[in-house]
């Protein structure tokens, strides 16, 4: 048995943490650059939003990481109780959260050297990094053996793919990501970026005039993937697909439909899931991020 932990990028709802023993640790959220909130905690997601569709275009929300205390203080009760524990972190490429959990493990292991602590480098972020953290969570239900899930949670990371779209370039450019995405142009106004995330890095993908033409664009990304992986050989029952989405939730129940739909037969669409991406990751993104999370199975 071992403990599962992840930092708040994982963007798995509350309730549903709790149900599968994950432990959250939060990132936290300002509007102002002075007062920051632990997300869900003391910003609920909703809250967030709201407040985030209210002051569009006018404040731009920032988050922090957490603090090599606040790891320490999830890992140590643990470790006390001689619990493993294996937590799960955003890609280092967007925040230093995982230095902050290896800094806290490096910290501990002076106290308890017997201690263990395996700190992963997800190399994702929102949705698709909790589709990754409840891989951990079905290996322990299984009866996996610390060791063996965190080998076989290393073996799946590289097959995270997140192929999604904003509503502007706007937040992207506040949240300093414009200058990873070579080829969108902050001054392009109306436009739609698609984006990839692989191998812990985003990287363009298209540019669209129109939300519905990015949404479109978003499906014919995944149907790529997918294709390729067919022609080499794989099956599809090895993969699992979750939605993100942000502010709109009538708009995301749509694009999950149409996804369904549209991979009927290809994939096991009855088990895609809706998930909304949390502020950690919609501060960069804006209050309109969707797409899709893909992930080998553990």
């Amino acid at each position: 048995m071992f403990q599962i932990i992840s930092d708040g990028s994982c963007d798995l709802p509350e309730q549903l943490a709790k149900d599968k023993g994950v432990e959250v640790v939060p990132f936290y959220v300002s509007f102002d650059e002075k007062t920051y909130y632990k997300e869900i905690e003391e910003m609920p997601i909703r809250k967030f939003y709201d407040l985030m569709v209210e002051k569009e275009n006018v404040v731009f929300p920032k988050s922090s990481l957490p603090s090599i205390e606040d790891y320490i203080a999830s890992f140590e009760k643990y470790v006390k109780q001689g619990i493993p524990v294996i937590c799960i972190c955003i890609t280092v490429k967007f925040s230093g959260s995982y230095q902050a959990a290896m800094n806290a493990r490096s910290i501990l292991l002076e106290t308890y050297p017997d201690a263990k602590i395996e700190v992963i480098d997800s190399t994702m972020d929102t949705v698709l990094q909790g589709i990754y953290v409840l891989e951990a969570v079905k290996l322990r239900e299984q009866g996996a053996a610390y060791e063996e899930a965190v080998r076989r949670l290393l073996a799946i990371r590289d097959t995270g793919r997140i192929f999604f779209t904003v509503g502007n370039v706007e937040y992207l450019r506040h949240g300093g990501r414009i200058g990873k995405l070579s080829g969108i142009a902050a001054s392009m106004l109306g436009i739609r970026p698609l984006i990839t995330l692989k191998e812990g890095e985003i990287f363009p993908s298209g540019l669209s005039r129109s939300r519905r033409k990015s949404l479109e664009s978003v499906i014919k990304l995944l149907d790529s993937h997918v294709k390729s992986l067919l022609a080499a050989g794989e099956n599809m029952a090895d993969y699992i697909v979750d939605v993100g989405y942000g502010y709109d939730i009538p708009e995301a129940e749509a694009f999950l439909a149409e996804i369904k739909e549209r991979f009927r037969g290809v994939l096991d669409v009855e088990q895609i899931r809706p998930y909304q991406i949390g502020a950690t990751i919609a501060v960069h993104t804006g209050p309109y991020p969707l797409g899709v999370g893909f992930l080998k199975k553990a």
